[in-house]
């Protein structure tokens, strides 16, 4: 396991000697050639929407209310088994649904709108069925749906999209074209601006989050019910989207809810006890919970959202004009993930402070998930910043790990050419010791240790110490010291590390002026050179801690005494 570090190390020791910083640039032209592909071609980043879409939605703190003029009357399960014994298990006798109708009509609803599918006559109560097409066929205000079959099965359709009452056709229509669909059995619920589509399609991780407005092909449009209704309602828009995102009310059963058998009950009552403006002006929605009628579905408020609701929150929509917008197209997707990428990539190029910059990357990114929470609680718009967030976000992870990588393999593993098994090693080492009236303290000699880490090419370590340590070390000063690694085998190896030396040398008088010292600061530095014995030490050899140890003492005298020190002073 060791020699596999030390041959990781080697090897990213040579990676980096030969990209540098030039491996941020790469990476960040790889990203962005990703960006555009994904923006033209594969459109990944502008789906990564519903997740956190979902998040946002559920916990909003400001949330449209259930428009109180929806009614729902529910065919629950104690509907079921109130009315098993009279009428048998459902679906029951179109009778029943034609006097709910004609009885709750004396109310004057503003809508009554069936969310069931009259698919075919029952052939067992005929008379029945001629009672309820003739009380929906007498009332202007009844909505039934269309349920949409799959379109790959529109050629072996009979039915017409011109047999459809009421629909739209567009310029370019195909006045021969069919459609599978099944349309209400009742002629009396085929009226012009009364049917609608009501088909739920959920996303392709099984979730509701968009209700399909209107279809159109062929030439034609074909409404949905919330589309209808909502329009008949006082709904005013006119340039509907065709998959509207729903702006949910709330968890399931946030609208007024009424169990049929108990309204049926007491509309056809002599004495009733229910108020008589009930339904008044209202949109009454005929639909069922129980759950042996299977009309549930997986929304982004709760995996168990009654369907009905669903049909209700987008007549809501549709009627007061709220439903979500998402702000997200391709431009907007383009510039922000590029901008976040190579903000990230120059951040990491000209080696920004990394607790600073940790602190600085994730803020924002909070800041702009913030920034999506705060506008679908205040708006209908929700911004869909996930995607340029997840690119930065990867861009971010992975220039990390080759930042923390290289580093340590720099600076802990065969550093300008150190072996493993090298008997030693040659250490340079320079002590800079700045004099000042008042100890500079920690935050200037880390900006000091900063300055000096951005002026230097070479893989080294730098140390400070401060003045205002207590005992022995308070006599050191403020002093930074750096040292070097290197092999002998080549002599490229010293040359380079005595260069880098001296740069920092020569910027140690501008770093420390430009930190706002007074002018009597005096600046004294000198160098050291050694060798270190790191294996197969002889019993009487010092430890690699003494070695350093010796080192040091002989750099400090180097520096208070020897000849190669020299001095500066601020002017």
């Amino acid at each position: 396991m060791i020699k596999l570090k030390l041959l990781l190390g080697q090897w990213l020791a040579k990676l980096t000697r030969k990209l540098k910083n030039n491996f941020y640039i790469y990476l960040a032209t790889l990203f962005s050639t990703l960006v555009l592909l994904d923006a033209s071609v594969f459109h990944v980043g502008l789906n990564m929407r519903d997740k956190a879409f979902d998040f946002m939605v559920k916990h909003r703190v400001i949330q449209a209310k259930a428009d109180s003029q929806i009614i729902i009357v529910d065919i629950n399960e104690a509907s079921l088994a109130a009315f098993s014994k009279e009428y048998g298990r459902w679906p029951w006798p179109r009778q029943v649904l034609g006097e709910f109708v004609e009885n709750i009509q004396a109310q004057k609803p503003k809508a009554i709108v069936f969310d069931i599918v009259f698919s075919d006559a029952d052939i067992y109560n005929p008379d029945s069925d001629a009672y309820f097409n003739d009380v929906i066929g007498a009332s202007d205000n009844v909505f039934f749906p269309i349920l949409r079959l799959d379109p790959t099965q529109d050629k072996l359709s009979q039915l017409k999209y011109a047999q459809i009452p009421g629909i739209q056709p567009y310029p370019d229509h195909n006045q021969n074209a069919t459609i599978a669909a099944i349309l209400p059995f009742f002629e009396g619920a085929q009226k012009a601006n009364r049917l609608g589509t009501h088909n739920v399609y959920p996303d392709n991780d099984g979730i509701v989050r968009e209700y399909r407005i209107y279809h159109s092909d062929e030439g034609w449009h074909l409404p949905s019910l919330p589309e209808v209704v909502g329009k008949y309602a006082g709904g005013s828009l006119t340039d509907l989207p065709q998959n509207m995102l729903m702006n949910w009310r709330g968890k399931p059963f946030s609208y007024q809810y009424v169990t049929f058998s108990d309204v049926f009950t007491d509309l056809t009552s002599q004495h009733k006890k229910r108020s008589q403006n009930e339904f008044t002006d209202k949109i009454v929605i005929v639909g069922s919970t129980a759950a042996g009628l299977f009309d549930i579905k997986p929304t982004a408020m709760d995996k168990q959202f009654p369907g009905v609701e669903v049909l209700a929150t987008a007549i809501d929509n549709v009627k007061h004009g709220d439903y979500l917008k998402v702000w997200r197209g391709k431009t907007p997707y383009i510039i922000l993930s590029l901008l976040l990428i190579w903000i990230t990539t120059l951040a990491f190029y000209f080696k920004v402070d990394r607790d600073k910059f940790n602190s600085i990357f994730t803020g924002s990114q909070v800041g702009l998930l913030a920034l999506s929470y705060i506008g679908i609680n205040v708006s209908n718009t929700y911004l869909d910043l996930t995607g340029p967030i997840l690119w930065a976000v990867a861009l971010f992870g992975i220039a990390k790990i080759y930042a923390l990588a290289t580093d340590r393999a720099l600076q802990r593993w065969l550093t300008f050419g150190v072996q493993a098994n090298a008997e030693h090693t040659s250490v340079l080492m320079l002590a800079a010791s700045i004099e000042s009236d008042e100890p500079l303290g920690d935050v200037l000699m880390k900006k000091l240790k900063r300055k000096l880490e951005l002026t230097s090419t070479t893989p080294n370590v730098i140390e400070v110490l401060l003045g205002t340590q207590t005992g022995i070390w308070g006599l050191f000063g403020d002093m930074v010291i750096v040292s070097w690694m290197y092999s002998d085998e080549k002599p490229e190896y010293k040359t380079t590390a005595q260069q880098d030396a001296q740069r920092m040398m020569d910027s140690l008088h501008d770093h420390v002026e430009s930190l706002g010292l007074p002018k009597q600061t005096v600046i004294r530095y000198a160098t050291h050179e050694g060798k270190l014995l790191q294996s197969n030490l002889p019993a009487n050899s010092q430890t690699l801690a003494a070695q350093w140890r010796t080192m040091f003492a002989q750099l400090i005298i180097q520096l208070e005494h020897g000849d190669r020190s020299e001095t500066k002073e601020i002017t």
